[in-house]
């Protein structure tokens, strides 16, 4: 086949095989709309008992009408987020698909990172200006959507790792945390790490900092349903200007690759910290080599960068735009000219690369 207008030669199979990728991502981009709103609608909820149920009886449920319903379930079926049984025309949610739409707590659960899509899309056009002007688009200005996707998706990975794997893996950490030790998270947003820390070492004192103030302030609500606002203190401030010193613990929670000047960051958690402190970078997984990230965990995070990390850290003073890939030796560079002299790969998912550094 012959393309119009140029004398390049087309492969028909090549060009079939890229149409039917490109079907699966537009049928995926329509569907993840559905998903928002089954989320949204306490659609996958109602089913997460696997039970088959009829389009009427799910309306009934949720007190939605049984014709939007019905469209909704051939969707997620024809998505394999549902099963169809024809004789009995009812539908159910497998148990493998429940625990990953309809258990909140669930260390896979996925509508806060459909949340996250919608507001990329909402924000689409600021992103377009941001690509027409260099200029960046702070993390203040994304539809709300962002905040509470980004707090439902984070938080089920740092349920799964925070405390059972992270935090024993950096030297001597546990131990003073149950002591009783003085701890800041940066780039808290709602705080979930925070009050994840404070829940289980509860003879030390927490320090969350934001730059957004309403996420610091749905954080200090957060905290108060958790009971253990007396123990966090939420405060409005930027990661080059955190108040206080002789922190023992001070965490980043996929943020740095955010900031504008990452290594002024660095600099800023070098002299907050005790001589003996300890710094967790959380950051997601990446390699080095650029080609190396050119898989699905890379698109995905590639993409989140494009649209949020890089307009971020360009909306702010040096607009370094580290990205989402910056990988482990960017990472230690910057943590090293901010005045660390040992950093490690501590732990690792297969999302994450946790970071630790010592002055």
């Amino acid at each position: 086949m012959a393309s119009s207008g140029t004398a390049v030669s087309i492969s028909e199979p090549k060009l079939n095989e890229f149409m039917g990728k490109a079907l699966t991502d537009m049928g995926a981009a329509i569907h993840a709309v559905l998903v928002v709103l089954g989320d949204k609608l306490g659609l996958y909820k109602a089913m997460a008992d696997s039970k088959p149920v009829t389009p009427a009886e799910l309306a009934g449920r949720t007190g939605t009408h049984e014709r939007y319903i019905r469209e909704w379930l051939n969707a997620n079926a024809a998505s394999g987020y549902v099963t169809y049984d024809s004789v009995a025309e009812t539908y159910s949610m497998p148990p493998e698909q429940a625990f990953a739409l309809a258990v909140d707590e669930s260390p896979v659960f996925l509508p806060g990172a459909f949340q996250i899509i919608s507001s990329c899309f909402n924000d689409a056009g600021k992103i377009e200006d941001a690509f027409r002007t260099g200029n960046g688009v702070g993390w203040h200005e994304h539809h709300h959507d962002l905040f509470h996707g980004t707090e439902r998706f984070f938080r089920p990975n740092y349920i799964a790792n925070l405390i059972s794997s992270w935090i024993p893996a950096l030297n001597g950490v546990e131990e003073k945390l149950r002591r009783g030790a003085k701890v800041a998270d940066i780039g808290c947003g709602l705080g979930s790490s925070t009050i994840l820390m404070a829940k289980e070492y509860p003879r030390s004192e927490f320090f969350g900092f934001d730059y957004h103030g309403g996420s610091i302030d749905l954080a200090r609500q957060a905290a108060a349903r958790a009971g253990v606002a007396e123990r966090i203190h939420f405060e409005v401030a930027p990661a080059k200007a955190f108040p206080g010193t002789d922190y023992d613990f001070v965490a980043f929670f996929d943020c740095l690759h955010d900031m504008g000047d990452p290594t002024g960051a660095a600099s800023h958690v070098a002299s907050a910290l005790k001589p003996d402190g300890t710094w967790m970078i959380v950051e997601p997984f990446a390699e080095d080599a650029t080609e190396a990230n050119h898989n699905p965990i890379g698109r995905m995070f590639y993409s989140a960068s494009t649209l949020l990390c890089v307009p971020a850290s360009m909306s702010q003073e040096v607009g370094a735009a580290l990205g989402a890939q910056a990988g482990e030796n960017r990472i230690r560079e910057v943590v090293m000219k901010g005045g660390f002299s040992h950093f490690r790969r501590a732990a690792e998912t297969p999302f994450n690369l946790v970071f630790e550094a010592k002055l």
